[in-house]
């Protein structure tokens, strides 16, 4: 006689981006979602950061693809534009919906 067996539920915080749930890394993708593209240093003085620190974040979130660095000369100066890329907005999007899954505020069962 075989017996079925369900699997063991499992609990939403395993869908949880590590990368993004860092919370320097949280609030970068989280300013970054609500804006086409913002300034580092606007990014930096907003985080409360120091350059290296931020760039460090950035530099991982780049390297995951959920952060587009663009660097330009303005003025003979140099800027540097952030922007969440299409993979990052699906990655943000989807971690704050476990979130709220875990907190209770979530639609979905």
């Amino acid at each position: 006689m075989t017996r079925a067996t369900t699997a063991p539920p499992t609990h939403p915080r395993l869908e949880l981006d590590e990368a993004i749930h860092q919370p320097v890394r949280l609030s970068i993708m989280a300013l970054l979602a609500q804006s086409e593209k913002v300034d580092f240093a606007f990014l930096r003085d907003h985080l409360a950061l120091g350059d290296s620190n931020l760039s460090r974040h950035l530099s991982a979130l780049e390297a995951l693809g959920y952060v587009v660095i663009t660097k330009v000369f303005e003025r003979k100066r140099g800027r540097t534009w952030l922007s969440l890329s299409p993979e990052g907005r699906i990655a943000f999007d989807n971690h704050v919906r476990v979130l709220r899954l875990i907190v209770g505020s979530g639609d979905q069962p």
